[in-house]
């Protein structure tokens, strides 16, 4: 039987959608560090098999998201400085890539989206809606990463970014996130300019610049943070 022409819309896999669902609700704190996570238990909240649960939890653990005990079931990670400093360092990096790559291409409405994101985002910051700051910072940044069309850029960010997502919602609920929206402005007007080593330099440093907050279990080999 020859395949069907007929081009269908694509759909995401189960796996992608539990996968969104378990790191949404570690992110925003619905799953407490060192929450167990029983496979059955999240299958049976999300209506679905344990199949596409287990898959998820691997993925988490490969980004850090969830730890494997000994013994033990899974648990949601806790936040620990050394985890946010290498998941600090590798996103600050591909950002500077993104940036660098994505200046020459970006277009008027590109810079635009940028500008609106960053509005809302210094919006919520006001109204100290940190759901909403965190996704105007997302969107933000997305554009830079969409433009530049790296896949590689796009999957490392996508695997490590949610590591610092927990971390940022301490920041953006602090006044040191009001210091974000200035940096996007300064980042906007560098990519308008066309100064992609410039805007590549503010990218990764806006990156940099977040705090780590003091970790729930302190880990013997952590280093001190470094300073930018």
């Amino acid at each position: 039987m020859p395949i069907p022409s007929e081009t269908l819309a694509p759909r995401a896999l189960l796996r992608d959608e539990v996968l969104a669902r378990l790191r949404d609700a570690i992110v925003d704190g619905t799953l407490a560090p060192d929450e167990q996570l029983r496979d059955t238990e999240i299958a049976n909240w999300l209506g679905v098999s344990r199949t596409p649960v287990r898959e998820a939890m691997l993925e988490l653990g490969r980004a850090g998201l969830v730890r494997a005990l000994p013994g033990r079931s899974t648990v949601v990670a806790p936040l620990e400085a050394r985890a946010i400093l290498d998941a600090r360092d590798v996103v600050a990096a591909m950002h500077r890539i993104a940036v660098a790559a994505a200046v020459p291409r970006m277009t008027p409405a590109d810079l635009d989206r940028m500008r609106a994101a960053n509005a809302r985002f210094a919006q919520a910051q006001r109204d100290g809606d940190t759901d909403a700051a965190l996704a105007a910072d997302e969107e933000f940044h997305a554009v830079a990463v969409e433009v530049c069309g790296n896949s590689a850029v796009r999957a490392v960010i996508g695997q490590y970014e949610p590591v610092l997502h927990r971390a940022e919602r301490l920041r953006f609920a602090s006044t040191e996130g009001r210091d974000s929206a200035s940096r996007h402005e300064r980042l906007i007007e560098l990519c308008a300019a066309g100064d992609a080593e410039g805007a590549a330099s503010v990218a990764e440093q806006t990156w940099r610049s977040l705090t780590v907050p003091s970790p729930t279990h302190p880990s013997p080999d952590a280093r001190p943070e470094e300073t930018s």
